[in-house]
């Protein structure tokens, strides 16, 4: 039987959110879907009828930063370890799992609560609400049906080279056409030019193959004693396996 895996490129309004469907075969995948300006409840309706679906977004925000807006909205004094600077600043910008990021990738995510994204994880708390009360099993740390991908990360960790993709269609299309050639099982159907001229549908479509390696169990997972933690932060499913493993187990 056919496995369904969907990746979602989240932003703060459904313009910027793109959303790509993949089936799986043995020894092959096709795209099915791929579309833009995608709202909560069409991404509801997907995760309903794939066997798991990734999302381009932090999940929750570090515990130290949640701490530190409570206490500060209730008006606690800072103890004397937080003199504002970087490596104080640090705990409350990153989570458990942006530190594993760094050490797997060498780079920093965008930080959920110092960064933009803020306000995509804003719009991904209210989601992963409507989703659990469609009835999905959402698990902030990946074991439900729901999982954290990181695009970006997974394009480099397959060996892609990421530079200026996201700004340049150019690089995507080289992207798009290494694509094509490192993974000659995947059928991208009629969907190569709108990755090609849309960051969020290519990033969409990479969030779907990284979360095909999340449901075979060759991701990143939080170690089992930060596992409550990550059920509260989120953890990313960054690929362990090259991406012709994403078809062995179809």
């Amino acid at each position: 039987m056919p496995v369904i895996t969907a990746g979602v490129d989240l932003a703060a309004e459904p313009k910027g959110t793109a959303l790509a469907v993949i089936e799986w075969m043995p020894g092959s995948a096709v795209l099915r879907d791929l579309r833009l300006g995608v709202a909560d409840e069409a991404i509801v309706v997907a995760a309903a009828g794939c066997d798991k679906l990734g999302i381009d977004c932090a999940l929750g925000w570090p515990d130290d930063f949640v701490a530190f807006v409570a206490g500060h909205a209730a008006g606690d004094v800072l103890a004397a370890h937080a003199d504002g600077a970087m490596a104080w600043r640090r705990t409350l910008a990153y989570r458990a799992t942006d530190r594993e990021v760094r050490e797997v990738t060498g780079r920093w995510p965008l930080s959920v609560s110092t960064d933009r994204l803020g306000l995509t994880a804003m719009r991904c708390a209210g989601l992963l609400g409507r989703l659990r009360a469609s009835g999905i099993d959402v698990d902030r740390a990946g074991a439900g049906r729901i999982a954290e991908v990181y695009p970006a990360a997974s394009l480099r960790l397959w060996g892609f080279t990421t530079a200026g993709y996201r700004t340049e269609p150019a690089r995507r299309a080289e992207l798009v056409a290494a694509l094509g050639g490192e993974a000659p099982w995947l059928d991208l159907t009629e969907f190569e030019p709108l990755m090609r001229a849309s960051t969020d549908a290519f990033d969409a479509v990479i969030a779907a193959l990284a979360t095909r390696s999340a449901a075979l169990g060759r991701s990143t997972v939080a170690p089992p004693g930060m596992l409550a933690q990550a059920r509260r932060e989120g953890w990313v499913a960054l690929p362990t396996g090259p991406l012709a493993d994403l078809v062995d187990s179809a």
